[in-house]
């Protein structure tokens, strides 16, 4: 174990359960630059002790060549780890990670852009045009929370997404933006 990093609960939590048991122990900052170590490495045996944190049993399997878990899992475990702890330090690593190969970790790194109010605009317009639908649409929340006048566009093309879920997201998104830029 990494040296200050307690042991895991053995029993099932959610990830914000074993996150705030481990905020408990290491403090905030130190939770979050642990999640934020997982997510800028391609690696995830170089944070064996924090996949344990971030993907519980299923972080055990990826650990141990589990079949159905590819390594870029715990890039994602660790960019829904920074829902749940932050540190302004974490910033840039979300920010690079939305350039991610794998879908699954740009687009949660779009919910920590949100949920942060990191600006990501223009990378949020890069991946609203995205193949996966959940993609498009988490782009279309993240400009709504992130985005500025220049990217507004994206968001009214959104409007006519073949999704009805990203056409939701994306009347949202307009909403906020006309609200929040007084547009």
């Amino acid at each position: 174990m990494t040296p200050g990093l307690p042991t895991p609960p053995e029993h099932r939590r959610s990830p914000a359960e074993l996150l705030g048991y481990l905020e408990a122990h290491v403090g905030t900052r130190r939770a979050a630059v642990l999640c934020a170590e997982v997510l800028g490495d391609d690696d995830p045996h170089d944070h064996a002790e924090m996949v344990l944190y971030l993907g519980g049993a299923a972080g055990r399997d990826l650990l141990d060549g589990g079949r159905s878990w590819k390594p870029y899992w715990a890039r994602a475990w660790g960019a829904r780890g920074l829902l749940y702890v932050w540190d302004d330090s974490c910033t840039p690593v979300v920010l690079d990670r939305l350039r991610d190969d794998a879908w699954r970790v740009a687009e949660m790194c779009l919910k920590v852009c949100a949920r942060r109010e990191l600006a990501c605009g223009d990378d949020a317009v890069r991946l609203a045009s995205h193949g996966l639908p959940r993609v498009r649409a988490t782009a279309a929340r993240a400009l709504g929370v992130c985005g500025d006048t220049e990217h507004l566009a994206a968001v009214l093309a959104l409007l006519a997404d073949p999704d009805e879920g990203v056409r939701r997201a994306a009347g949202r998104a307009r909403e906020r933006m006309e609200r929040r830029l007084d547009v």
